[in-house]
C-alpha cells in the first residue's frame, strides 16, 4: 500500500466527481452525491453544505451507519477563523479546533459549525446514495446528502480499502 504523502483525494463538487490520485496518477474516478445546498461552502450545522478547502483524513469507521465512512476533517482552520469572526464559535472552541488540525487529529464535530462531514456509502437499504436519498447510485440523485460525500457501497469498499488516515482531501467549487 502507498505512503499517505502519495495519496491525494480530490472532489469536484460541480462535477459531481471524487478523484483518488497516487503522485500525478489518477487511480480511480467516482461519481458522487454532495451536500443538497450544493453551490455553498459549508458554514454552520444544518445548512447542508458540502464544505470547500484543504482537509485530510483524521478517521475511519468501519461501522458507520452509512457502510463504510471516512472523516473529513472538517472545520478547518479557514471555517475557524470565518467562524470566530462571525461569533459562531468562541476563543476555547477556535483554539481547540487549531491545535486538533496542527496535530492531525479529529478537530471537535459539535460547534455551531457543524461536524461529522464524511465520505461514505450507502444507507442501510436504500439500495441507492446515502444520507436519506432517493435509490439509484450515489452521485445521480437529485436529493444529494446533509453535507458528505456520498458514493456506492462498491466503489465506497474500494476507496476505504485504497485510503489510509492522513489523506490529503481537497474539495473544489
Amino acid at each position: 500500500m502507498p505512503q499517505v504523502a502519495d495519496y491525494r483525494i480530490v472532489i469536484e463538487k460541480a462535477a459531481r466527481r471524487l478523484r483518488l490520485y497516487s503522485g500525478p496518477a489518477t487511480l480511480r474516478e467516482y461519481r458522487i452525491a454532495i451536500g443538497r445546498n450544493d453551490g455553498a461552502d459549508k458554514a454552520i450545522e444544518g445548512d447542508e453544505a458540502t464544505p470547500l478547502g484543504e482537509f485530510f483524513i483524521c478517521a475511519r469507521n468501519p461501522r458507520s451507519r452509512f457502510f463504510l465512512s471516512l472523516c473529513v476533517s472538517y472545520p478547518n482552520t479557514q471555517h475557524a477563523d470565518r467562524g470566530l469572526r462571525a461569533g459562531l464559535i468562541d476563543a476555547h472552541e477556535y483554539a481547540q479546533i487549531i491545535d486538533a488540525i496542527e496535530h492531525r487529529r479529529t478537530p471537535p464535530q459539535n460547534t455551531r459549525l457543524g461536524g461529522e462531514i464524511c465520505i461514505h456509502g450507502e444507507a442501510p437499504g436504500r439500495g441507492g446514495a446515502a444520507d436519506g436519498q432517493a435509490g439509484g447510485t450515489a452521485g445521480r440523485s437529485a436529493e444529494g446528502t446533509r453535507g458528505c460525500i456520498a458514493l456506492n457501497n462498491r466503489e465506497m469498499q474500494e476507496l476505504f480499502d485504497l485510503v489510509p488516515l492522513g489523506t490529503a482531501v481537497s474539495i473544489e467549487p
